[in-house]
């Protein structure tokens, strides 16, 4: 678990299933010796599942084992540590993958048990197109999947900037727009702002 790949990796399967290419995309940084040797040893740990398919050209799935699911709260404990602790005004050059935020969330977030339903996050990037993502909540707990969700309770959508200030240490969400179940919006909103953190620390 120590290595410096294999949390990353987990966090950016929690929303389903990812071929080796769309991994490379979502960790830059990693080589491409490097993923195919973490996704090897991964699956030989138990971790990870994969899955051949007979197209033109191949196609390999890798996909968590419940194994895998159970580091969710590790991953949100140290996500909830940066938020506290780590979690500043981004500089001018960096980039903040604010999909990379929502893939953390069902570790992170720990619902009221009383709260049911589909919340849909939207972000709009520079280049004026969507990413969406759909959280679940039921039973206390959430799980996300990386898709559109037309039959959401509630959504929340903004620009990646409007989502950052959001996310942020400033907690400045007045950009974001939220509509539908307002209640069931603001838990998972709520849950995940920079903001809640640093104010149960202080409490």
């Amino acid at each position: 678990m120590g290595d410096k790949w294999t949390l990353l990796i987990i966090r950016d399967l929690v929303a389903g299933p990812r071929r080796f290419v769309e991994l490379q995309r979502v960790l830059p940084g990693i080589s491409t010796e490097q993923l195919r040797s973490r996704l090897n040893r991964m699956v030989a740990d138990g971790l990870l599942t994969r899955q051949r398919y007979r197209e033109v050209p191949p196609r390999v799935d890798y996909e968590l084992t419940e194994r895998a699911r159970g580091l969710q709260p590790v991953i949100g404990a140290l996500a909830a540590w940066g938020f506290e602790w780590a979690w500043g005004p981004p500089h001018d050059d960096e980039a903040v993958d604010v999909g990379a935020i929502f893939r953390v969330i069902p570790g992170l977030v720990h619902p009221p048990g009383d709260v049911r339903g589909l919340v849909e996050l939207v972000v709009t990037g520079s280049d004026g197109e969507p990413q969406h993502f759909a959280m679940r909540v039921s039973r206390g707990s959430i799980t996300v999947s990386e898709r559109a969700a037309p039959e959401a309770d509630a959504s929340v959508s903004g620009s990646r900037r409007d989502w950052i200030d959001a996310l942020g240490p400033a907690a400045d969400d007045e950009a974001l727009h939220v509509s539908g179940d307002q209640r069931l919006a603001r838990v998972v909103l709520d849950g995940v702002m920079a903001s809640s953190f640093r104010d149960a620390s202080v409490a």
